[in-house]
């Protein structure tokens, strides 16, 4: 496993590298770096982002992730040309387009997984894998001239496990009429829906992206994994099993250094000193 980056600049053997890395105070930023292909996700590139995202999580030093992207397209989705060449193995590519898409999958996973916020900054389109990588993301914001799609149809190839994240931000209606039609939404709709958080102008994506990274790494950051975890636990519980469930979670919660020391801290009007900084 690579070490992270300096605090002040990027690993030197990263500016080529298919996955690019930095962290400064903190904030760990993951950029795509495969602009020629549309930043697809290859198997290499999938494998890149788990390992990177898994060593991030256990890392005391990280405070918060950013995935972003070089080129004009954020990412296109899985690696057509790729896959395509599998087709001449034996099986006709069966077992290859099991791993990939496993690899998609664990990817995916990994991100919702890893205790630390994990945010999309978005400057381009994003097709099919692409629109999963947002929607997997805690958090997403995108840049004005931003597209997203399910095109999957319009090839012979439905976004089947893409569907899974996306249908899991927005209304079964709007996700079908995204996988049924293959239409690009722009991210003033992608908001609307509720596939992104915000849409700023393009010029001002990374700095709005990092002030938000920011806002959250100024919070407890245990307080921060306690609830992500929370999250994603209780959303596929009935009412009953979520509430039950969140209970226990608010009670060890507050009993923890941070609830104390924050709560004291409004009681008294004054700003927390997180115990855990």
């Amino acid at each position: 496993m690579n070490t992270f980056a300096s605090p002040d600049k990027p690993e030197a053997d990263t500016e080529n590298s298919i996955l690019q890395k930095t962290c400064r105070d903190g904030l760990l930023r993951l950029t795509l770096n495969r602009p020629h292909a549309g930043n697809c996700l290859s198997v290499a590139l999938l494998e890149d982002l788990s390992a990177e995202i898994a060593a991030a999580g256990d890392d005391k030093t990280v405070k918060a992730i950013i995935i972003a992207a070089n080129g004009a397209m954020y990412c296109s989705g899985h690696d057509l040309k790729e896959m395509t060449q599998r087709r001449r193995d034996n099986d006709k590519g069966r077992a290859f387009y099991h791993a990939t898409l496993t690899a998609c999958s664990t990817m995916m996973q990994t991100i919702v997984e890893c205790p630390k916020p994990v945010i999309a900054e978005i400057q381009g389109h994003a097709y099919a894998a692409g629109a999963q990588l947002v929607a997997t993301c805690d958090l997403a914001v995108a840049a004005d001239a931003a597209g997203f799609c399910l095109p999957g149809v319009n090839i012979g190839l439905f976004c089947s496990t893409p569907m899974v994240a996306v249908s899991r931000n927005i209304s079964r209606k709007h996700t079908m009429e995204m996988l049924l039609t293959g239409d690009m939404i722009d991210a003033e709709r992608a908001a609307e829906l509720g596939l992104i958080n915000r849409v700023v102008p393009a010029d001002k994506l990374t700095q709005e992206t990092e002030l938000l990274a920011r806002k959250i790494m100024s919070k407890s950051q245990p307080v921060v994994k306690i609830g992500k975890r929370a999250f994603y636990q209780q959303a596929d519980m009935d009412l009953k099993s979520a509430y039950e469930f969140t209970t226990g979670v608010m009670v060890e919660n507050m009993l923890h250094a941070a609830a104390e020391e924050g709560i004291g801290a409004f009681l008294d009007k004054r700003s927390p000193d997180w115990p855990d900084k």
